[in-house]
């Protein structure tokens, strides 16, 4: 190879390195992001299962539920 062909050489070859980082950079990023993906999905399930739990107790509550625990006498008496 001639030497003019040198420096463009060089920058080929640095392109092709930012190229190859650049690639594993976003591999890695899209990784992370399927990730949390997974974690929000489970997160909401577990908050709908909490607020569905919830709201069984509150309409337990209005049912009269409490007011027959409040009647009764503590485990001394």
């Amino acid at each position: 190879m001639s030497e003019s062909n040198e420096p463009l050489l060089q920058q080929l070859h640095e392109l092709q390195s930012q190229l190859a980082f650049q690639e594993d950079a976003l591999e890695s990023l899209n990784s992370a992001m399927a990730a949390q993906q997974q974690e929000i999905l489970l997160l909401r399930r577990q908050l709908e299962l909490l607020k569905q739990r919830q709201d069984e107790q509150m309409a337990g509550a209005g049912s009269g539920e409490q007011g027959d625990s409040a009647d009764e006498k503590p485990p001394h008496y």
